[in-house]
């Protein structure tokens, strides 16, 4: 049996940000590195949009200003990011705080996916250099905490130090890996909403601010923004009890590639269940799979004008008339979202869309299309032993998934500061 200092499972941004911090104090150790995917996945291959201010990306239950302030710098130091300038915001920032909300502003850059695609070649060729180990298309199965040994699809390996960083597609793996090593934890919230695709001319703010975030009252926000060549993209998601369901997002890639005139963003209401309802996880397995059902197996678009008529929207509807712009994602069936989106959801959601309207007039265009479910799951709430993110002997849970995070900057912080706690459990710092 090979035994490793360190296995990392998930190769996403907080697997590789926790394997370069250990290896830049601890260059001699033995790291594997796995990945079920057969290709490196994560929120730097869509879309690698990065955050660099702080809270956006770092949830507070873990994290504070103070706390997050080293780590940002360090990712920021590590990615060597170009940061895009912001413009002319004041007339934006006065409108919002006349009606109750705020607009953040924060410092961010935009590789797209093409972008995010070579950055990850690059990031995994400097790891094999380093001497990691990399295996794609390998899954873990089975840990034991005792023994510090674990069994995948391909191998059984011991190792010093296990971290786990499956993301928000590796939801579902955590709960099951906590359940199977006793580690308590809560997965009761969720984020549930639509994603809003429209021309720029109606969204012209992001001329001066690539991905504006606003918060609206009722826990509503606006979330990943895309301009320039954008598109709408469908991720497939298996629930626990093994059906499918599509939760819908936004990719856009670099400025190098022909822009089509269109902005999309998610507009996301967060709301954390008590009783009765133990696992916000299962709740929103149930929205998705009721979403398929009402699409016909694919995600439902609705335009803003035949919603506000109280009327579905049709094929036929898609004129070049008021509704002048093609659809990016060609999958979704024209039909009424109403039919399968919780009214709370839906009642904030639409408020929020007409505060937005009222800061940047024209993003309520008939033309606009509402897109549904858009589904975050990064909830999981594992019951730590540490700061570093430590929630069984040497086995560190860390990323989105893991809820440490919200986001690749975020996420490759909290990969840091678990190897940073591996590193001084090793005295190497």
């Amino acid at each position: 049996m090979k035994h490793y200092d360190c296995i990392i499972v998930g190769s996403g941004p907080s697997g590789l940000g926790s394997a370069f911090a250990l290896l830049e104090s601890f260059p001699d150790a033995k790291v594997l590195l796995i990945e079920s995917a057969e290709i490196s996945s994560g929120g730097l291959r869509n879309d690698c949009k990065m955050n660099f201010t702080f809270p956006v990306g770092f949830p507070y239950e873990y994290w504070t200003k103070e706390s997050a302030a080293p780590y940002l710098e360090k990712t920021e130091s590590f990615l060597k990011p170009i940061i895009y300038e912001k413009n002319n915001l004041e007339i934006y920032t006065r409108r919002a705080e006349r009606i109750g909300v705020e607009l953040l502003r924060i410092r961010q850059s935009h590789l797209g996916t093409d972008g995010g695609i070579k950055l990850i070649k690059q990031l995994t060729a400097q790891l094999e250099s380093l001497g990691v180990e990399l295996s794609f298309g390998e899954t873990l199965q089975k840990a034991d905490e005792k023994l510090h040994t674990v069994i995948t699809t391909k191998r059984e390996a011991s190792y010093g130090s296990l971290i786990v960083a499956p993301g928000r597609h590796g939801f579902d793996f955590l709960r099951h890996f906590m359940a199977d090593l006793d580690i308590p934890y809560q997965d009761n919230s969720i984020d549930v909403g639509i994603r809003v695709e429209t021309k720029q001319e109606h969204y012209p703010i992001v001329a001066d601010y690539y991905d504006p975030k606003f918060l609206f009252p009722e826990q509503t926000r606006t979330f990943c923004t895309n301009s320039g060549s954008a598109h709408v993209v469908q991720e497939k998601y298996t629930t626990s009890s093994g059906h499918d369901y599509y939760s819908v997002n936004g990719h856009a890639y670099s400025e190098n590639l022909k822009p089509n005139g269109l902005v999309n963003f998610a507009m996301l209401r967060t709301v954390a269940f008590t009783q009765p309802i133990a696992s916000g996880q299962d709740y929103a397995e149930h929205l998705g799979q009721l979403a398929m059902l009402t699409g016909g197996g694919h995600p439902i678009m609705q335009r803003v004008g035949d919603f506000r008529l109280g009327k579905r929207t049709t094929s036929e509807g898609l004129n070049d008339d008021l509704y002048d712009f093609t659809p990016t994602l060609k999958s979704a069936t024209p039909g009424d979202i109403s039919l399968a989106m919780p009214s709370k959801f839906l009642e904030s959601i639409w408020k929020a869309m007409k505060r937005l309207d009222t800061i940047v007039p024209g993003v309520l265009h008939p033309s606009t299309i509402m897109y549904y479910p858009e589904i975050k799951l990064y909830a999981n709430k594992p019951v730590f032993k540490n700061k570093w993110f430590m929630a069984a002997d040497d086995i560190y849970l860390i990323g989105d998934g893991a809820g440490t995070s919200r986001g690749i900057t975020g996420a490759w912080a909290s990969g840091i500061r678990a190897a940073e706690g591996i590193l001084i459990k090793l005295g190497k710092k």
